[in-house]
């Protein structure tokens, strides 16, 4: 480009600015820290003297463009008080006639016209990206050079802008495509377009049938694909606010006509009202618009939302980069690493996936099973077998192995989750990339979700809960528009979440209910709006997930082997030393020292750090003007008081408080949740809290002062960056089964009984079966089932003499004197399990067990396939 010096090469006074450099990004919009309005904050805003400018896009307009300038000119002068200082930006864009010329004895005779002009020809959305990054005016007009639309209509849509150009409070509308309402206004518009579709518009002279048939078409084409709810895209006649356009323009990328359906996309997405304005309007002969044109729009649209930004895709390679490398143990030996700290959770996991393969390609019911919990079996939806992702990586699953499955599950989850956490931040927290991706890092790898990582998918693969939190400030922004088919993909995305996993829904619910009441505490207006829609579309969504979870639900909580709550007791909630601590397996973590404040390793579910906290303090301070900040610091209080259980000891003294869990924790749902997982609510919303510092500090000046808190943030952080999950070394599967020699043992019914049994403690016959196809099944096992006439919850098979008194020899080494009271027993209970043959592989203490089995049974082991094994009879 040349011309115009005081542009250079295009790079206007916002050139290269974006709405997510605002120092005050929110979600919903307007509840950034101080109620900014995302503006880019050049010098074209309120600081500049001039108040408007007008682009005009010029290519081969030599017969035209002269009229238009002279028309414009002379409009803005007849009214100097209400235009005041203005200026006339026309692009040459390439033009191979005398357009150039003639735009410069324009600007020759009027000093407030500039021309830029370009060496070939781009487009329309070139030209104009251009003009409106040059441009230094308060308000800016595009208009086209044939002036279709007089200049006399820019007063019409000048009145509807504020008189500062400032966005309103429109809190829950950012990020959303819902329709736009026509006629009257709810907010003052950030931008009024001119419209030919309304129906006050004023056609003076229509274009040929045909063309006119084209062009509606293409509009209902293009309001389906990309703006919905604006009827008139392509009249080209649009007043902005100057900073606002100014951040459109520079982070557009279309060259062609579609570059006006992209700047109003922007300006939806980020939540600044758009009005559409009646305006008269004259077909002009020489358009250059065609109607293959609007084909060419849909192309670029197209290309538009399936285009992803390069540095979008550099972020979702560190998260996966990131993922891989903490599994790294994992993925180097697939065949015999075991994550060390997952006890005997990747035993039971990759039994869920082969059983649900097994189920799948056997078209069995998937809810069901009995090859664990012989013979009453384990009701599977009662259990975390994420049919969600066990049933569509059924083919993974048969091809490689379940072990696969759970390092893809892991890697691939997590890698998911930051990335649906990143395109949230994006969307509803900052545009500022780098800034969104620490917030989206720190929410999908807290410390909470690392320890859940050794041993819960269900709690570690989330990226379907931002996906809900979108989905329902949607409906938030409704406003009685697109409330159904909000309420129904959120109907849709919760029925999905159930299948995996209820418990992290509902911990979601949980905040996004503690989030809502404390916005409304903080914006009683935006409450007062938001609800209607909101209740509305969460009808909807209910009428919608019901009907499909109804029947899984019903055999959940009613079905085989069904039971009624699983009870932790009443100390099973966080310390509070717990969130100031770090945990085992962070950079600065002490293993020790978390041990002694978690249940157990695959439980550390606070454990943020002490210099998080401090600095989550400070912005809480220094942002906390921000109805989105209250609202933030009022759900991780109230989820880390409920985290902390029934009863609150407080540290280094012995008072012990009642905690506000004991209101819930006898109540339906709520009984069987471990309270200490509440704490995982804090990590999105801290996220948000980093996001949202980082964006400030980032427009921070001096330079020093952005230095200063960009340290402050990665003090805090870097104490909890996760290590990666150490592995250890399998059992081996023995030989009498991997080489189906027990089949020789077991007809028809019966069971392999391993010894000890399989429980919580000891799962590794779940591997037997998991790795060979499952050929046998097992009595006991790791899994939630019911227990006694009241069918409580607990893990594992209901246990039985004879499997205590495996159990407590495996792990005490002490033999009872074994009578014929405990022969008889054992026979009893043989006989229950339909056992066809017992058998023994190689443990701590196996000698004891040898020694108790042979009594039991009254004879000695043969040894066979590297284990002891026992034929039962077959008469039973």
């Amino acid at each position: 480009m040349g011309g115009r010096t005081r542009a250079g090469s295009g790079s206007g006074p916002a050139s290269g600015s974006d709405p997510g450099t605002d120092p005050d990004p929110v979600i919903p919009a307007g509840a950034g820290a101080d109620g900014g309005d995302g503006g880019s904050g050049g010098s074209g805003g309120s600081g500049s003297g001039v108040k408007l400018t007008v682009v005009v896009p010029a290519y081969n307009e030599e017969r035209r463009l002269r009229p238009t300038l002279d028309a414009i000119c002379a409009h803005l002068r007849a009214d100097p008080e209400r235009w005041g200082e203005w200026e006339l930006i026309v692009v040459d864009d390439g033009s191979t006639d005398g357009t150039a010329a003639i735009a410069a004895r324009a600007a020759s005779d009027e000093p407030r016209i500039h021309v830029l002009t370009s060496d070939e020809n781009r487009g329309k959305g070139y030209a104009l990206r251009q003009g409106v990054l040059a441009s230094y005016g308060r308000r800016v007009l595009v208009t086209d050079a044939d002036l279709a639309t007089p200049i006399e209509e820019l007063d019409t849509l000048d009145a509807l802008l504020a008189p500062d150009g400032g966005a309103p409070d429109d809190e829950f509308s950012r990020g959303t495509d819902d329709e736009s309402s026509h006629g009257t206004y709810d907010a003052v518009p950030a931008a009024a377009i001119g419209s030919r579709a309304l129906p006050d518009s004023r056609i003076g002279v229509r274009q040929r049938p045909l063309r006119e048939w084209l062009g509606r078409l293409g509009n209902r084409l293009i309001r389906l694909v990309a703006v919905r709810g604006i009827r008139d895209t392509q009249c080209g006649f649009k007043l902005f606010d100057g900073d606002k356009a100014r951040a459109a323009f520079a982070a557009s990328r279309l060259d062609g006509w579609g570059i006006d359906v992209e700047i109003l996309r922007h300006f939806r997405r980020a939540g600044w009202p758009v009005a559409e304005v009646p305006v008269r309007w004259s077909h002009q002969t020489g358009s250059k618009v065609r109607p293959a044109d609007y084909g060419r729009v849909l192309l670029e649209l197209l290309r538009l939302r399936t285009r992803t930004r390069p540095v979008d895709l550099a972020v979702a390679g560190l998260f996966l980069l990131a993922s891989v490398l903490l599994y790294q143990g994992l993925w180097t030996d697939l065949d015999r690493a075991y994550l060390a700290d997952s006890m005997q959770d990747q035993n039971q996991w990759e039994w869920f996936f082969a059983v649900t393969a097994d189920n799948v390609v056997n078209l069995r019911n998937p809810l069901f099973t009995t090859y664990q919990g012989y013979p009453d079996g384990v009701n599977l939806m009662a259990n975390t077998v994420m049919l969600g992702l066990s049933v569509p990586l059924t083919p993974v699953t048969l091809l490689f192995g379940p072990t696969v499955t759970w390092a893809l599950v892991l890697t691939l989850g997590l890698t998911g989750t930051a990335v649906a956490w990143y395109w949230l931040f994006v969307r509803r927290v900052t545009r500022l990339r780098p800034a969104a991706a620490l917030g989206a890092a720190l929410a999908a790898f807290a410390p909470p979700m690392m320890s859940h990582g050794t041993a819960h998918p269900n709690f570690l693969v989330l990226f379907m809960i931002p996906v809900i939190i979108d989905r329902a400030l949607r409906l938030c922004s409704g406003h009685g528009r697109r409330v159904v088919r909000d309420g129904v993909l959120l109907g849709l995305f919760a029925a999905y979440q159930i299948f995996l996993g209820e418990e992290p829904l509902l911990l979601a619910a949980m905040g996004m209910l503690v989030f809502a009441l404390a916005y409304a505490l903080a914006s009683p207006d935006v409450a007062r709006v938001a609800v209607r829609p909101l209740l509305r579309g969460l009808g909807v969504a209910l009428a919608v997930s019901l009907p499909l979870v109804a029947f899984p639900l019903y055999w959940q909580f009613f079905g085989p082997q069904s039971y009624h709550s699983v009870l932790h007791g009443d100390n099973a909630g966080n310390s509070p030393l717990a969130f100031l601590e770090f945990s085992g397996r962070a950079l600065l973590g002490d293993e020790t020292r978390a041990d002694t404040l978690a249940m157990n390793r695959t439980e550390q579910n606070a454990f943020y750090g002490w210099p998080l906290t401090a600095l989550t303090f400070g912005i809480v301070v220094w942002l906390g003007r921000s109805p989105l900040v209250k609202a933030l610091t009022g759900t991780v209080l109230v989820a880390a008081l409920l985290s902390m259980g029934q009863k609150i000891r407080i540290p280094l003294t012995d008072v012990v408080l009642p905690g506000p869990w004991r209101a819930l924790a006898h109540q339906p749902l709520f009984e069987s949740v471990i309270e200490s997982r509440v704490a995982m609510i804090c990590a999105p919303a801290l996220g948000v809290l980093i996001a949202l510092a980082v964006a400030r500090i980032a427009a921070l000046e001096p330079r020093a002062h952005r230095v200063v808190g960009l340290v402050a943030v990665a003090a805090a952080l870097l104490p909890i960056l996760p290590t990666p999950q150490p592995v250890r070394e399998r059992a081996e599967v023995p030989g009498f089964i991997t080489d189906g020699t027990y089949r020789h043992f077991v007809a028809e019914g019966e069971s392999v009984v391993p010894v000890p049994l399989p429980s919580p403690a000891e799962a590794d016959a779940l591997h037997w079966q998991s790795s060979t196809g499952f050929g046998f099944s097992v009595p006991g096992g790791y899994f939630n089932g019911p227990w006694g006439p009241d069918r409580m919850g607990i893990y594992g098979a209901s246990p039985r003499y004879t499997s205590n008194l495996l159990r407590d020899v495996r792990y005490g080494g002490r033999i009872p004197d074994i009578g014929t009271s405990w022969r008889e027993q054992a026979k009893l209970d043989l006989a229950f399990w339909k056992a066809g043959v017992v058998v023994l592989a190689p443990q701590d203490n196996d000698e004891a067990l040898y020694e108790v089995v042979s009594k039991l049974l009254g004879r000695p082991g043969e040894r066979m396939g590297g284990a002891w094994v026992w034929d039962m009879p077959r008469a039973r």
